[in-house]
Protein backbone atom coordinates (compact mmCIF):
# COMPACT_ATOMS: atom_id res chain seq x y z
CA UNK A 1 0.00 0.00 0.00
CA UNK A 2 1.40 3.53 -1.17
CA UNK A 3 1.02 6.17 2.13
CA UNK A 4 -0.59 9.23 0.62
CA UNK A 5 1.30 11.82 -1.61
CA UNK A 6 -0.81 14.71 -1.19
CA UNK A 7 -1.26 17.67 -4.03
CA UNK A 8 -4.30 20.34 -4.33
CA UNK A 9 -4.46 20.36 -8.01
CA UNK A 10 -4.61 18.01 -11.00
CA UNK A 11 -1.98 18.47 -13.65
CA UNK A 12 1.52 20.40 -12.99
CA UNK A 13 2.57 17.69 -11.07
CA UNK A 14 5.41 14.71 -11.28
CA UNK A 15 3.96 11.54 -10.87
CA UNK A 16 4.83 9.59 -7.21
CA UNK A 17 3.88 5.97 -8.59
CA UNK A 18 3.23 4.02 -11.53
CA UNK A 19 0.60 1.89 -12.07
CA UNK A 20 0.35 0.06 -15.51
CA UNK A 21 -2.88 -1.53 -17.22
CA UNK A 22 -4.09 -4.36 -15.58
CA UNK A 23 -2.78 -3.71 -11.93
CA UNK A 24 -4.44 -3.14 -8.86
CA UNK A 25 -3.58 0.03 -6.50
CA UNK A 26 -3.76 -0.11 -2.97
CA UNK A 27 -3.89 3.54 -1.34
CA UNK A 28 -5.00 5.73 1.70
CA UNK A 29 -6.49 9.24 0.99
CA UNK A 30 -6.78 12.26 3.02
CA UNK A 31 -10.56 14.24 3.74
CA UNK A 32 -11.60 17.57 2.41
CA UNK A 33 -9.90 19.06 5.51
CA UNK A 34 -6.34 17.34 5.50
CA UNK A 35 -7.09 15.40 8.39
CA UNK A 36 -6.78 18.96 10.34
CA UNK A 37 -11.03 19.14 11.93
CA UNK A 38 -11.02 16.84 14.50
CA UNK A 39 -13.29 18.55 16.84
CA UNK A 40 -16.46 20.91 16.90
CA UNK A 41 -14.14 23.49 18.00
CA UNK A 42 -12.03 22.88 15.06
CA UNK A 43 -13.27 25.69 12.68
CA UNK A 44 -11.99 24.79 9.34
CA UNK A 45 -11.04 28.93 8.95
CA UNK A 46 -8.63 28.84 11.26
CA UNK A 47 -7.04 25.36 11.23
CA UNK A 48 -7.19 24.16 7.48
CA UNK A 49 -4.24 25.82 5.06
CA UNK A 50 -5.90 24.25 2.22
CA UNK A 51 -8.80 22.10 0.99
CA UNK A 52 -9.86 18.56 -0.82
CA UNK A 53 -6.54 17.60 -1.32
CA UNK A 54 -5.67 14.21 -3.51
CA UNK A 55 -3.13 11.33 -3.51
CA UNK A 56 -1.46 11.55 -6.51
CA UNK A 57 -0.57 11.97 -9.43
CA UNK A 58 -0.24 8.04 -10.39
CA UNK A 59 0.78 7.80 -13.97
CA UNK A 60 -0.22 4.85 -16.32
CA UNK A 61 2.48 3.94 -18.83
CA UNK A 62 0.98 3.76 -22.88
CA UNK A 63 -1.98 5.86 -22.26
CA UNK A 64 -2.26 8.65 -24.60
CA UNK A 65 -4.42 11.42 -25.53
CA UNK A 66 -7.61 9.76 -27.38
CA UNK A 67 -7.72 6.48 -24.90
CA UNK A 68 -9.93 6.05 -22.02
CA UNK A 69 -8.66 5.84 -18.51
CA UNK A 70 -11.14 3.21 -16.46
CA UNK A 71 -10.63 2.80 -12.88
CA UNK A 72 -12.91 0.42 -11.32
CA UNK A 73 -12.86 0.87 -7.53
CA UNK A 74 -12.37 -2.40 -5.35
CA UNK A 75 -12.79 -0.61 -1.97
CA UNK A 76 -13.38 2.14 -0.50
CA UNK A 77 -13.02 2.09 3.10
CA UNK A 78 -13.12 4.40 6.34
CA UNK A 79 -9.60 4.46 7.58
CA UNK A 80 -11.23 6.27 10.64
CA UNK A 81 -13.98 5.95 13.42
CA UNK A 82 -15.29 9.50 12.48
CA UNK A 83 -15.95 11.87 10.34
CA UNK A 84 -16.02 15.45 10.12
CA UNK A 85 -18.46 17.63 8.42
CA UNK A 86 -19.27 21.85 8.25
CA UNK A 87 -21.27 24.74 7.53
CA UNK A 88 -18.92 28.00 5.68
CA UNK A 89 -20.41 31.67 5.46
CA UNK A 90 -20.08 31.87 2.02
CA UNK A 91 -20.31 28.44 0.68
CA UNK A 92 -22.96 25.59 0.22
CA UNK A 93 -26.17 26.15 -1.90
CA UNK A 94 -28.30 27.86 0.62
CA UNK A 95 -25.76 30.90 1.44
CA UNK A 96 -25.11 34.42 -0.13
CA UNK A 97 -21.72 33.62 -2.09
CA UNK A 98 -19.30 36.41 -4.15
CA UNK A 99 -21.62 35.24 -7.14
CA UNK A 100 -25.17 35.42 -5.31
CA UNK A 101 -24.93 38.72 -3.62
CA UNK A 102 -27.71 39.21 -0.76
CA UNK A 103 -28.31 41.51 2.11
CA UNK A 104 -28.61 38.80 4.63
CA UNK A 105 -25.58 37.74 6.85
CA UNK A 106 -23.95 34.53 5.65
CA UNK A 107 -24.21 31.70 7.76
CA UNK A 108 -22.48 30.48 10.15
CA UNK A 109 -19.21 28.50 10.77
CA UNK A 110 -20.40 25.42 12.41
CA UNK A 111 -19.17 21.59 12.33
CA UNK A 112 -20.36 18.36 13.00
CA UNK A 113 -18.70 15.25 14.12
CA UNK A 114 -20.12 12.02 12.86
CA UNK A 115 -19.30 8.35 14.55
CA UNK A 116 -18.43 5.92 11.67
CA UNK A 117 -19.71 2.48 12.71
CA UNK A 118 -18.31 0.39 10.02
CA UNK A 119 -19.73 -3.16 12.09
CA UNK A 120 -22.75 -1.52 12.00
CA UNK A 121 -22.80 0.07 8.77
CA UNK A 122 -23.55 3.51 9.61
CA UNK A 123 -22.79 6.75 10.62
CA UNK A 124 -24.32 8.85 13.06
CA UNK A 125 -26.40 12.21 13.25
CA UNK A 126 -25.79 14.74 16.36
CA UNK A 127 -28.16 17.82 16.07
CA UNK A 128 -25.54 20.57 17.25
CA UNK A 129 -28.84 22.59 18.95
CA UNK A 130 -30.63 20.26 20.35
CA UNK A 131 -30.12 16.29 21.67
CA UNK A 132 -31.61 14.65 18.32
CA UNK A 133 -29.90 11.78 16.81
CA UNK A 134 -30.24 9.70 13.81
CA UNK A 135 -28.24 6.67 12.43
CA UNK A 136 -27.74 6.77 8.57
CA UNK A 137 -26.65 3.91 6.58
CA UNK A 138 -22.82 4.09 5.79
CA UNK A 139 -22.21 4.50 2.29
CA UNK A 140 -18.12 5.13 1.42
CA UNK A 141 -17.57 6.83 -2.22
CA UNK A 142 -14.37 9.18 -2.93
CA UNK A 143 -15.55 12.47 -3.91
CA UNK A 144 -12.68 13.84 -6.16
CA UNK A 145 -10.89 11.69 -8.83
CA UNK A 146 -9.36 12.98 -12.00
CA UNK A 147 -6.81 13.25 -14.67
CA UNK A 148 -4.62 15.86 -15.42
CA UNK A 149 -6.79 18.57 -17.75
CA UNK A 150 -5.48 19.02 -21.79
CA UNK A 151 -3.31 21.75 -22.87
CA UNK A 152 -1.07 21.78 -20.00
CA UNK A 153 -3.69 23.20 -17.86
CA UNK A 154 -3.42 23.77 -14.10
CA UNK A 155 -6.88 23.10 -11.87
CA UNK A 156 -7.68 23.34 -8.37
CA UNK A 157 -8.57 19.85 -7.16
CA UNK A 158 -12.02 21.31 -6.17
CA UNK A 159 -13.07 21.44 -9.85
CA UNK A 160 -15.25 19.72 -11.77
CA UNK A 161 -14.75 19.63 -15.27
CA UNK A 162 -14.53 16.91 -18.37
CA UNK A 163 -11.22 15.95 -16.59
CA UNK A 164 -13.23 14.54 -13.60
CA UNK A 165 -12.22 16.54 -10.30
CA UNK A 166 -14.34 17.14 -7.78
CA UNK A 167 -17.22 14.73 -8.68
CA UNK A 168 -19.22 14.79 -5.75
CA UNK A 169 -21.29 11.87 -7.00
CA UNK A 170 -22.27 9.09 -4.76
CA UNK A 171 -22.82 6.84 -7.09
CA UNK A 172 -18.37 6.83 -7.21
CA UNK A 173 -18.62 3.67 -4.97
CA UNK A 174 -16.86 0.58 -4.61
CA UNK A 175 -17.61 -1.60 -7.55
CA UNK A 176 -18.15 1.05 -10.26
CA UNK A 177 -16.12 1.59 -12.79
CA UNK A 178 -15.08 4.95 -13.52
CA UNK A 179 -13.98 6.17 -17.13
CA UNK A 180 -11.95 9.48 -17.44
CA UNK A 181 -10.65 10.94 -21.12
CA UNK A 182 -6.84 10.59 -21.26
CA UNK A 183 -5.74 14.37 -22.09
CA UNK A 184 -1.80 13.69 -21.48
CA UNK A 185 0.84 10.88 -21.87
CA UNK A 186 0.57 8.59 -18.75
CA UNK A 187 -3.24 10.35 -17.74
CA UNK A 188 -2.02 11.07 -14.30
CA UNK A 189 -4.64 10.77 -12.21
CA UNK A 190 -5.34 11.46 -8.54
CA UNK A 191 -8.36 10.33 -6.28
CA UNK A 192 -8.79 11.33 -2.81
CA UNK A 193 -12.18 13.80 -0.62
CA UNK A 194 -13.49 10.57 1.00
CA UNK A 195 -16.68 10.96 2.17
CA UNK A 196 -18.43 8.25 4.39
CA UNK A 197 -21.70 9.47 2.88
CA UNK A 198 -23.06 11.94 1.08
CA UNK A 199 -26.89 13.12 -0.33
CA UNK A 200 -27.14 14.13 -3.57
CA UNK A 201 -26.59 17.99 -4.64
CA UNK A 202 -24.08 18.05 -1.50
CA UNK A 203 -26.39 20.76 -0.36
CA UNK A 204 -24.46 22.50 2.50
CA UNK A 205 -21.04 21.78 0.27
CA UNK A 206 -19.25 19.34 2.81
CA UNK A 207 -20.39 15.34 3.27
CA UNK A 208 -19.16 13.49 6.13
CA UNK A 209 -15.63 13.80 5.00
CA UNK A 210 -12.97 11.21 5.85
CA UNK A 211 -9.99 9.43 5.11
CA UNK A 212 -9.93 6.17 2.97
CA UNK A 213 -8.40 3.53 2.48
CA UNK A 214 -8.87 2.41 -1.28
CA UNK A 215 -8.24 -0.28 -3.59
CA UNK A 216 -8.21 0.14 -7.27
CA UNK A 217 -7.66 -1.48 -10.46
CA UNK A 218 -6.52 0.41 -13.80
CA UNK A 219 -6.82 0.09 -17.12
CA UNK A 220 -6.45 1.82 -20.65
CA UNK A 221 -8.97 1.76 -23.65
CA UNK A 222 -6.66 2.08 -26.65
CA UNK A 223 -8.30 4.53 -29.15
CA UNK A 224 -11.18 5.16 -27.85
CA UNK A 225 -11.79 8.83 -26.24
CA UNK A 226 -14.38 9.53 -23.74
CA UNK A 227 -16.17 12.69 -23.90
CA UNK A 228 -16.75 13.44 -20.11
CA UNK A 229 -16.69 11.53 -17.53
CA UNK A 230 -18.48 8.31 -17.14
CA UNK A 231 -19.29 5.86 -14.85
CA UNK A 232 -20.50 2.26 -15.08
CA UNK A 233 -22.73 -0.45 -12.62
CA UNK A 234 -23.79 -3.59 -12.86
CA UNK A 235 -26.81 -2.64 -13.63
CA UNK A 236 -26.49 1.12 -14.81
CA UNK A 237 -24.64 3.88 -17.07
CA UNK A 238 -24.27 7.20 -15.79
CA UNK A 239 -23.18 9.90 -17.59
CA UNK A 240 -21.65 13.28 -15.82
CA UNK A 241 -21.61 17.08 -16.75
CA UNK A 242 -19.59 19.40 -15.08
CA UNK A 243 -20.47 23.29 -15.22
CA UNK A 244 -22.67 25.98 -14.22
CA UNK A 245 -25.16 27.69 -14.56
CA UNK A 246 -26.98 23.91 -13.47
CA UNK A 247 -29.10 23.44 -16.65
CA UNK A 248 -25.88 23.23 -18.74
CA UNK A 249 -24.66 20.49 -16.56
CA UNK A 250 -27.75 18.58 -16.77
CA UNK A 251 -27.76 19.30 -20.63
CA UNK A 252 -23.80 18.14 -20.50
CA UNK A 253 -24.90 14.53 -18.78
CA UNK A 254 -28.05 14.05 -20.96
CA UNK A 255 -26.41 14.66 -24.08
CA UNK A 256 -23.52 12.16 -23.39
CA UNK A 257 -25.79 9.75 -21.97
CA UNK A 258 -27.97 9.58 -25.39
CA UNK A 259 -25.43 9.79 -27.40
CA UNK A 260 -23.67 6.83 -25.67
CA UNK A 261 -26.41 5.01 -25.60
CA UNK A 262 -27.16 5.82 -29.66
CA UNK A 263 -23.68 3.81 -30.16
CA UNK A 264 -24.15 0.85 -27.46
CA UNK A 265 -27.72 0.31 -28.81
CA UNK A 266 -27.21 1.42 -32.84
CA UNK A 267 -30.77 3.33 -32.17
CA UNK A 268 -30.94 6.92 -34.57
CA UNK A 269 -29.79 9.78 -32.13
CA UNK A 270 -33.42 10.90 -31.70
CA UNK A 271 -34.91 7.21 -31.00
CA UNK A 272 -32.17 7.25 -28.27
CA UNK A 273 -33.02 10.99 -27.22
CA UNK A 274 -36.82 9.13 -26.19
CA UNK A 275 -35.57 6.24 -25.10
CA UNK A 276 -33.46 7.99 -22.39
CA UNK A 277 -36.25 10.87 -21.53
CA UNK A 278 -38.58 8.18 -20.48
CA UNK A 279 -36.27 5.48 -18.93
CA UNK A 280 -33.57 7.64 -17.77
CA UNK A 281 -33.21 9.27 -14.32
CA UNK A 282 -30.87 12.42 -13.48
CA UNK A 283 -29.31 13.94 -9.61
CA UNK A 284 -27.28 16.31 -9.14
CA UNK A 285 -23.43 15.70 -7.47
CA UNK A 286 -23.21 19.15 -5.73
CA UNK A 287 -24.68 22.20 -6.30
CA UNK A 288 -21.95 24.33 -4.40
CA UNK A 289 -18.03 24.12 -6.13
CA UNK A 290 -16.88 26.13 -8.94
CA UNK A 291 -18.87 24.19 -11.60
CA UNK A 292 -21.62 22.55 -10.81
CA UNK A 293 -22.52 17.98 -11.23
CA UNK A 294 -25.30 16.28 -13.08
CA UNK A 295 -25.36 13.03 -13.91
CA UNK A 296 -27.96 11.11 -16.11
CA UNK A 297 -28.53 7.04 -15.69
CA UNK A 298 -30.11 4.90 -17.50
CA UNK A 299 -30.45 0.93 -16.57
CA UNK A 300 -29.22 -1.46 -18.86
CA UNK A 301 -31.73 -3.79 -19.14
CA UNK A 302 -33.52 -0.58 -21.31
CA UNK A 303 -30.73 -1.00 -23.78
CA UNK A 304 -31.16 -4.99 -23.71
CA UNK A 305 -27.92 -5.77 -21.24
CA UNK A 306 -25.43 -3.21 -23.39
CA UNK A 307 -22.44 -2.96 -21.66
CA UNK A 308 -19.93 0.12 -22.08
CA UNK A 309 -15.96 -0.14 -23.80
CA UNK A 310 -16.47 -3.88 -24.53
CA UNK A 311 -17.21 -5.28 -21.42
CA UNK A 312 -14.24 -3.68 -19.30
CA UNK A 313 -16.39 -3.52 -16.17
CA UNK A 314 -17.07 -6.74 -16.04
CA UNK A 315 -14.18 -7.94 -16.88
CA UNK A 316 -11.90 -5.15 -14.50
CA UNK A 317 -14.54 -6.47 -11.74
CA UNK A 318 -13.80 -10.58 -12.27
CA UNK A 319 -10.30 -10.17 -11.99
CA UNK A 320 -10.18 -7.85 -8.72
CA UNK A 321 -12.62 -10.36 -7.36
CA UNK A 322 -9.99 -12.86 -7.74
CA UNK A 323 -7.88 -10.89 -6.12
CA UNK A 324 -10.24 -9.76 -3.11
CA UNK A 325 -8.44 -12.49 -0.68
CA UNK A 326 -5.21 -11.04 -1.45
CA UNK A 327 -5.41 -7.89 -0.49
CA UNK A 328 -2.92 -7.27 1.72
CA UNK A 329 -0.16 -7.48 -0.53
CA UNK A 330 2.02 -4.89 -2.40
CA UNK A 331 0.91 -1.84 -3.71
CA UNK A 332 0.46 -3.00 -7.05
CA UNK A 333 -0.58 -6.77 -7.87
CA UNK A 334 -0.58 -8.23 -11.42
CA UNK A 335 -4.50 -8.82 -12.54
CA UNK A 336 -3.16 -9.91 -16.32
Amino acid sequence: MTEPDLTYQFGGRYPIAEVRPGQVLRTSTEDCFSGAVRTVDDLPSEVCQQFNPVTGPFLVPGAEPGDTLALHFVEIRPARDWGMSATFPHFGALTATHTTAMLHPPLPEIVWRYDIDTTAGVVRFQARRSTYTVELPLDPMLGTVGVAPAGGEVRASIVPDTHGGNLDTPELRAGTTLYLPVHVPGAMFSLGDGHARQGHGEVCGVAVETAMHVTVAVDVIKGVPTPCPRIETDHQLIAIGAARPLEDAYRISQRDLITWTAQLTGLDLVDAYQLVSQAGRAAPGNVCDPNYTMHAAIDTTALHGATGYHGTHQRLRDLAGRLRTDLCGAAAGTLR
